[in-house]
């Protein structure tokens, strides 16, 4: 009988004993980008490395199994695999997503595939009746981040989850800010889970990378195909890269969600903060949804400072905190969503989410938390 062992542990012993002629603990890195054939019509499973590396796949059934999924498919960033998703679905189609999202998300459904025929709805995730509204005769799925990025708003998996199942939606949840460690949306109905994960699974700031999940297998074989067929895989040192990352990512996690409490609590109670988003946070209206569907609040949070010329000054006088886009690295990291990672959004749809240039966007690292705090104190100032 095969050992039951938990998540923590599953995760430290990615590509462990892959290598058996040599024992390597650590999965070894296939740089090869073809391979020899046995004899005409035989294969050893690998044929071209966009189609199939032993690095990658050693990543890929570890993601799999992370997440509960049936197939994961690793690329060459979070885009990528956003692209893939998007182009299983045809001209005419329409798509419901969150309206509090990541910017390049917009940029590519609004600049790139509206032109291809490709429609989409942005919507108030946190409420399943918005959702519901959405829906027309030509909706094909629904796309959620949660909590949504910059404002942290949570939707109802589970809710959400019904819903489309009821009416014969695709349900894809972009799990990069929790993580699997965190949530886990397939226990709440979700088809497909995407990640950056440059983000919180690569955790170092040292790689680029996306992952596609799938809950069936038959789906998974549907974007292996246009993965395949497009290219835009991971190569095989950022793949190792990857999976070195995976295994500390319950400790990481563990510290983030911890430290952005802290701060959060600290945040709130400063005079020279207007309102702090924070799911950890009592005052959060998904306080209590998160407490259920999810193991932590996370490590991300934003907040409002009093004027756009405060939030300048306070971007100036970070000395520990860098002033960087991205998330999710050991190191913490602050940005501007409204001239940055969300400046593709059209100023009005940015100004009526909240979007302002007043909001900041804090990515806890693991840093000792006073250290942190004593940074945000001086730059607040």
């Amino acid at each position: 009988m095969k050992q039951q062992i938990t998540q923590e542990t599953e995760l430290v012993q990615i590509g462990v004993g892959r290598d058996e002629s040599t024992g390597a603990i650590s999965v070894p890195i296939y740089p090869s980008a073809t391979y020899r054939h046995p004899s005409v019509g035989e294969s050893t499973g690998y044929d071209y490395t966009r189609s199939g590396n032993p690095t990658r796949q050693a990543l890929e059934e570890g993601l799999a199994r992370l997440e509960g999924g049936s197939r994961a498919l690793a690329f060459a960033s979070g885009m990528a695999a956003l692209t893939t998703f998007f182009l299983h679905f045809s001209s005419g189609d329409h798509i419901i997503v969150s309206e509090d999202l990541y910017g390049g998300t917009y940029r590519v459904l609004d600049q790139i595939f509206a032109d291809f025929g490709l429609s989409a709805s942005y919507v108030d995730t946190t409420s399943s009746v918005n959702v519901a509204n959405a829906i027309a005769s030509n909706t094909r799925a629904l796309l959620i981040e949660t909590p949504g990025n910059p404002l942290l708003g949570v939707a109802d998996l589970d809710q959400l989850g019904q819903l489309c199942r009821s009416r014969g939606l695709l349900f894809a949840v972009d799990n990069t800010f929790m993580t699997p460690v965190l949530q886990r949306p397939f226990e709440f109905g979700a088809d497909v889970v995407l990640h950056s994960g440059t983000k919180y699974l690569g955790g170092h700031s040292d790689l680029c990378s996306g992952v596609l999940i799938t809950r069936k297998q038959e789906l998974g074989e549907r974007f292996y195909f246009l993965q395949n067929s497009t290219g835009a895989v991971l190569p095989p040192q950022d793949s190792w890269l990857l999976i070195r990352s995976l295994k500390t990512l319950p400790l990481r996690m563990q510290r983030h969600c911890q430290s952005a409490g802290r701060i959060a609590e600290w945040l709130e109670s400063h005079p020279a903060v207007a309102k702090v988003f924070y799911p950890g946070l009592p005052s959060h209206p998904g306080h209590e949804l998160t407490r259920r569907q999810c193991r932590g609040f996370g490590g991300m949070l934003s907040f409002r400072v009093t004027s756009p010329e405060h939030a300048r000054q306070v971007l100036q006088r970070l000395q520990l905190i860098s002033f960087a886009e991205s998330l999710g690295g050991v190191e913490s990291l602050m940005t501007l969503p409204a001239v940055q990672t969300h400046a593709d959004i059209p100023k009005q749809d940015r100004e009526r989410l909240g979007i302002c240039e007043r909001l900041l966007r804090l990515s806890v690292g693991i840093e000792t938390v006073d250290d942190i705090i004593a940074d945000l104190d001086q730059a607040l100032c």
